[in-house]
């Protein structure tokens, strides 16, 4: 144990150090670190969740990545079909980053009962379908199972499900525009098999999923034709580059496009939470770097006899500043344990307790959603301690202006 290291650890436990002219300072300043890493990491674990949920989301009912035809214009009822025989399905191998691939279509139509009726879209899904995010927006009943042969079984939202009073179960009739019969519609009758609530209302009053092989028949294709390809990748941060590389892979007639490019704005307000996080984690860093550094300077000038007894004695300045560096370093230390466990503490019981709920019409989900990660919680830490301690090297400039006769003579 190093000599500058001995005095700090003699200062913080002499028995005046509590009770001393500094020490409310001290407490205000280990309390603004508390503080400032509570809503450091409330604001990433809260704004990271919720890019992460919305996205997840948009996924959900879009891919990652669009294929159609090129003439389909994404388009969720005039898809142009395609064939599902391609080099890049059922693997898309030639470009890394992909993890899944599915073919999916899509038609306009219309739920209607005996008193009332909505405007719809049925999405189809085969065999390859990734109900991943899907398996945690059932509210009632299970997942359609379309593995097998053609069953009528569909999956429908809960706000379609109570403003047309279904229940799992029953059976809904459906109505779709049969464009090569003017003025004519095709019905089908499908059974609820489940009910869904992702709280993006935006898709949730639209969508119920469907066999394929519903919309294929409808549109009178064979089995395969598809309206399209849906990708998910393993790295969203890379949707656009591997976005790019699977154009390049596709052929001419095909385009490609980006749940980030069909959705823009609401990936540009995701956007705007990243400004916003790193607004308020350098707020809360110079605030807590300011109250370290009066209470560094109260300690200097509570301790200035102790200071010129040091330097008469031969310490160096440097020397000197690191012992109240090293107590600077103590008192940094106990504000970020507090910190991170008031504010870890107050993030899991959010994430398990769902305590703050959120408007979905605002914000697309029902509660605040929590992202909890080892890294960015160390990194954090890591890098307020070392900017605050950084901030306290010029203040602790001072101790080199301190006379050691003064100093002594210092009541």
């Amino acid at each position: 144990m190093n000599f500058e290291f001995f005095i700090a650890k003699r200062i913080i436990a002499s028995k005046d150090y509590k009770s001393s002219i500094s020490a409310p300072i001290i407490k205000i300043a280990i309390t603004a670190i508390a503080l400032g890493i509570i809503m450091m990491l409330i604001s990433i674990a809260t704004g990271v969740g919720l890019q992460k949920k919305i996205r997840e989301k948009v996924s959900a009912f879009n891919g990652d990545i669009i294929i159609t035809n090129f003439d389909t214009n994404f388009s969720d009822d005039s898809q142009i079909p395609i064939s599902k025989k391609q080099d890049f399905y059922p693997e898309f191998k030639t470009v890394e980053g992909i993890k899944h691939i599915q073919v999916t279509a899509s038609k306009g139509g219309v739920i209607r009962t005996e008193t009332d009726f909505e405007g719809i879209i049925v999405k189809g899904a085969g065999d390859d379908y990734n109900w991943e995010y899907f398996s945690d927006y059932i509210t009632d009943g299970e997942l359609p199972d379309f593995t097998g042969d053609l069953n009528s079984d569909v999956l429908i939202s809960e706000y379609l499900a109570n403003r047309l009073d279904l229940k799992v179960g029953e059976t809904v009739r459906t109505f779709f525009l049969d464009k090569e019969s003017k003025n004519a519609f095709r019905s089908r009758g499908f059974t609820i098999k489940g009910i869904y609530n992702s709280g993006f209302q935006e898709f949730d009053e639209q969508y119920i999923i469907a066999d394929i092989r519903h919309i294929q028949l409808l549109n009178r294709w064979t089995e395969d034709q598809i309206g399209g390809f849906e990708l998910f990748v393993d790295d969203f941060n890379k949707v656009g580059a591997i976005g790019n590389a699977v154009y390049a892979e596709t052929g001419s007639t095909l385009d490609m496009q980006t749940i980030r490019d069909k959705y823009y704005s609401i990936f540009e307000w995701l956007d705007l939470f990243d400004f916003n996080i790193i607004l308020i984690i350098g707020i809360m860093i110079l605030v807590a770097g300011i109250n370290m550094i009066t209470a560094l300077l109260v300690l200097i000038l509570e301790r200035t006899q102790m200071i010129g007894i040091l330097k008469s004695l031969g310490s160096s300045d440097w020397s000197v500043r690191k012992v109240f560096l090293y107590n600077a370093m103590y008192l940094i230390g106990v504000g970020l344990f507090w910190g991170n466990l008031i504010g870890i503490g107050l993030l899991l019981i959010q994430k398990y307790g769902k305590l703050f709920p959120l408007n979905p019409d605002t914000y697309y989900v029902n509660e605040a959603p929590v992202y909890l990660s080892l890294d960015y919680i160390l990194i954090l830490n890591a890098g307020t301690f070392a900017l605050c301690l950084l901030m306290l090297l010029i203040p602790s400039y001072i101790i080199a202006k301190i006379s050691p006769v003064k100093a002594m003579q210092f009541e």
